[in-house]
């Protein structure tokens, strides 16, 4: 058992924290309840009220905490543990816990959505601390090497198989958790994986060094759509909105708390396998009665406190319900038979698990629905190479070993949701409607394992990852961006259509491209991280001898030595929106929203004989001045 703690600015305490570069729990977002922004608590404590959690009687004298979950992007492809506990601590000392029951999460999943975890009925009170727990025991791990899924165990940093951990949060004084009456508080874990753990592909199976600490954010730095699940209880058609038992991941039971969706005159409803929008969606949904199962995809207004979906599935067509499921990108295509890659499998009647290749056959009778396009007629013709989808239907021979062999999945009288899928890659060429780039990956896996035979309308022109047709339409890019990195959100071309090979609904050029920058300095750390630490921003020292092999930035697919930089490069704070700066040291963190409070602290660190081990920045990058602009900067430092 593995225990960290956060000792945070205001609170008593030391000055320590666990590794940055290698942080678990990158982000604890905490929105107190007061107003639209920010609340201030102080030490006093608001007296607790008399509320029983477990007893329905107190309800009325009771608050509620909405939990969140999500992800950044990592080196995994499956990261399945289980969470068994999340527990808040007023400052009276009283201890509630906010997760009914052991849930297990796969973080990869969250990369691209936050969930809603739990709504906890919690007694009215200012929490200043608290405590999760995490059970690697069944944990399902996986990287990828050379295309391929490889096993790998997560370690603590001296090697020892992790097991069983403990973590305690400790909020800062001036950004406490506020609970009261009459509106929901708000807490979002943002699990950076890719921050969090160092990972060593040569062992079988792979080593996954990682040191787990919690720091707390007042508000969330990344914006995420939202997703809400849970079977239905009720329908309120003058409020535009219905109410679930909210049960989060792919839970079956459990008292999870009740949540209300609302919805609007656009947003889109699969109801039973068959289209709907607003109104008439919130009738079909009203006609197929309580306990339907439902699960929707929108934003939350946080300062109000309130979900809208933008997509609701209900009933059949919720993934795993009356049929299996599995969730994936197509990498190849040999007729009616579909090659999906990274799947999650949702059984009908087992636990979710990851399996790397499943073959889907679809059919004349196989139903094909677009998310954001209700009304269009499409066949399976629509469904190409790199397409993400979730599959309905029957998996005859199930198996729970994610490296076995490819397994087959009948969808044959099934349904094919396709979804929006994410590329990124570098810009060959810019013209008018149109953008075509060398296509590095598609959601997040090389171009190298995506079959691209039978795209085109002859063999000659099937998609080229070399010269990969993006169709922009009104969407324009400079013409300076040739030669830089891109990232598109959109649907590839139907099957046998192309060119072009993918139509961009958002495309993001390199200005605005999210970066990362990681820099190690071996186990002893260094003295000398920085050339200059100023209120303004940091100036990286490149030449430094003590940098280990942590030392680039990463902007979008393209990989950047910083040693083998012209200058060092300049880390500057952005200069709106949420910030989140950090420093740490063996077993805690201090937490900054001021950059100049942040420098101030680090630069006397430094000169008080600290070391810095690593440090990790996430933000936009320029390559052509060298600045790396900043929101959230964390500094491991390495104490006498």
């Amino acid at each position: 058992m593995k225990l960290a703690t956060l000792d945070l600015p205001g609170s008593a305490g030391t000055r320590k924290i666990a590794s940055w570069a290698i942080l678990f729990f990158a982000a604890l977002t905490l929105a107190a309840c007061g107003g639209s922004g920010s609340t201030t608590a102080t030490n006093d404590p608001v007296p607790t009220a008399e509320c029983d959690p477990a007893d329905p009687g107190t309800a009325a004298e009771c608050g509620t905490v909405m939990i969140a979950l999500t992800d950044a992007d990592g080196d995994f492809l499956n990261y399945t543990v289980d969470v068994v506990s999340l527990k808040l601590e007023t400052a009276n000392g009283r201890i509630v816990e906010t997760l009914p029951r052991r849930s297990r999460i796969n973080f990869t999943d969250y990369v691209d959505l936050t969930e809603l975890v739990t709504i906890a009925t919690i007694p009215p009170a200012i929490y200043v601390a608290g405590t999760i727990s995490l059970d690697y025991s069944d944990a399902e791990i996986l990287v990828e090497e050379n295309g391929d899924p490889k096993e790998a165990e997560v370690t603590d940093t001296s090697g020892v198989k992790l097991i069983e951990t403990e973590l305690r949060i400790i909020l800062p004084e001036r950004d406490q958790l506020v609970v009261t009456k009459g509106r929901p508080a708000l807490l979002q874990l943002d699990f950076d994986l890719a921050a969090s753990h160092k990972v060593d592909l040569a062992p079988m199976p792979a080593k996954a060094e990682s040191e787990q600490f919690i720091v707390a954010e007042i508000s969330p730095i990344d914006e995420k759509d939202i997703r809400v699940r849970g079977p239905l209880v009720g329908v309120d058609e003058d409020a535009m909105s219905y109410t679930i038992a909210l049960r989060p991941f792919h839970e079956r039971d459990g008292n999870f708390g009740r949540a209300t969706v609302h919805i609007a005159n656009d947003t889109e409803f699969e109801v039973d396998e068959v289209m709907y929008a607003g109104i008439d969606g919130l009738r079909a949904l009203a006609a197929a009665g309580p306990g339907t199962p439902t699960v929707a995809k929108g934003t939350l207004n946080v300062a109000a406190r309130e979900f809208t979906a933008d997509l609701v599935l209900a009933g059949a067509s919720v993934p795993g319900i009356d049929r299996d499921a599995v969730v994936g990108n197509v990498i190849r295509r040999d007729g009616n038979f579909l090659t999906i890659r990274g799947a999650t499998v949702v059984p009908s009647d087992r636990r979710a698990h990851f399996h790397d290749d499943v073959v889907v056959e679809i059919g004349p009778n196989t139903k094909v629905f677009k998310d954001g396009d209700r009304l269009a007629d499409l066949s399976t013709d629509a469904i190409s190479i790199g397409q993400r989808v979730t599959v309905r239907g029957n998996q005859p021979m199930p198996t729970t070993d994610a490296l076995a062999p490819q397994i087959l999945f009948d969808a044959t009288e099934g349904v094919v949701r396709m979804h929006v899928t994410h590329l990124s890659g570098i810009v060959n060429t810019v013209m008018t409607g149109q953008t075509d780039i060398t296509l590095h990956s598609i959601d997040r896996r090389r171009a190298e394992i995506f079959d691209f035979a039978g795209t085109g309308m002859e063999a000659n022109v099937d998609a080229d990852p070399n010269n990969y047709e993006v169709a922009t339409g009104n969407l324009t890019l400079a013409d300076f961006s040739s030669g830089k990195p891109i990232v598109a959100r959109g649907f590839p071309t139907a099957f046998g259509m192309a060119p072009p090979d993918f139509t961009g609904r958002t495309i993001i050029d390199y200005t605005d491209v999210r970066s990362a920058l990681g820099v190690g300095w071996g186990a002893a750390g260094t003295a000398m991280p920085f050339t200059s630490i100023g209120p303004d921003g940091l100036i990286l020292n490149n030449r430094n001898e003590d940098i280990d092999e942590r030392h680039y930035i990463k902007q979008g697919p393209v990989l950047i030595d910083l040693t083998m930089l012209d200058s060092d490069t300049t880390i500057v704070p952005r200069e709106s929106d949420r910030l989140a700066f950090y420093i740490g040291s063996a077993d805690s963190v201090r937490m900054y929203a001021d950059f100049a409070d942040f420098a101030e602290d680090l630069s006397e660190s430094l000169l008080g004989g600290e070391n810095a081990r690593s440090m990790h920045a996430r933000g936009s990058y320029d390559v052509d001045t060298n600045v790396f602009t900043a929101y959230k900067i964390g500094v491991y430092l390495l104490e006498p």
